[in-house]
């Protein structure tokens, strides 16, 4: 099987300082392809910097550029220049991070907005797809990207952790979803195990979100206790559990998925 992980954190201090190593286990356990995100302009120039030392076929390794909510009240014109170049890059294959958190509210609100809508402004001028970040805004996260929907070429909600409602919306906007080991969380994501067999085909992604959301039905789990790429295997199992899919099928077609939404190159 191959599995393309479209959402790795692969700067974080806890993955760079082993990136070799573990992509070269990620690639063991078939994780072909990898999205590497970028948060930030300075973080997106690293995760391109990263995608380009570590990949030399120029197949497995690709990354984002945009500045993550968390970080709106930074978004200025020379914000919008860097993200610009970055986004001129072959490797870089969608616009994003970017969303919105009313979550934890790290910047104001109408500056996550501001920043959001120049963002999709920027995806509709270069025909990029977007990777967007959404807690707790799914109403207005919806309002704004319908204003731009039919100029965008594609988006995708990443680690979708919402409800029912914020689902269809999305799916009404011909949005698409990404799953990660969050389904896996007995605590607060059995909700997901119901919507994740309303996600249609050709609309459904996997991502780790590494070194984030280590899926807890791991087992054994890994002594260091962050999450990576190798581990989307068992996001895999629990989705096609859920989905009532064979492994494969799910493998299948959401790789498939991945490829079209990021334009990504076939591989062996």
């Amino acid at each position: 099987m191959q599995l393309i992980d479209i959402g790795v954190n692969l700067t974080h201090p806890s993955l760079a300082r082993d990136a070799r190593a573990l992509l070269e286990r990620a690639q063991a356990a078939g994780v072909c392809q990898m999205v590497l995100t970028g948060t930030n302009p300075e973080d997106s120039e690293k995760a391109l910097l990263a995608a380009e030392q570590l990949d030399e076929s120029g197949l497995r390794l690709f990354s984002t550029a945009g500045i993550h909510p968390h970080e709106a009240s930074d978004w200025n014109s020379d914000s919008e220049r860097q993200l610009r170049a970055l986004l001129g890059e072959a490797r870089v294959c969608a616009v994003g991070e970017c969303g919105l958190d009313f979550n934890r509210d790290f910047s104001p609100r109408p500056l996550q907005e501001k920043a959001l809508e120049e963002q999709l402004a920027l995806a509709v001028e270069l025909g990029k797809p977007v990777f967007l970040h959404e807690r707790d805004a799914d109403e207005r996260l919806l309002a704004i990207v319908r204003e731009f929907r039919d100029r965008l070429s594609a988006a995708v909600v990443h680690c979708f952790t919402g409800e029912k409602r914020a689902l269809y919306g999305y799916l009404d906007l011909d949005l698409h979803i990404g799953i990660t080991g969050w389904i896996c969380d007995e605590r607060r994501g059995t909700h997901l195990h119901s919507l994740v067999r309303d996600i249609p085909r050709g609309r459904l992604m996997l991502e780790s979100d590494a070194p984030y959301l280590l899926p807890r039905s791991l087992r054994p789990k890994p002594k260091h206790g962050h999450n990576e790429p190798a581990f989307l295997g068992e996001v895999l199992r629990e989705v096609a559990q859920h989905r009532g899919e064979t492994q494969e099928d799910l493998a299948r077609h959401t790789t498939a998925c991945a490829r079209d939404f990021f334009g990504l190159p076939v591989i062996d």
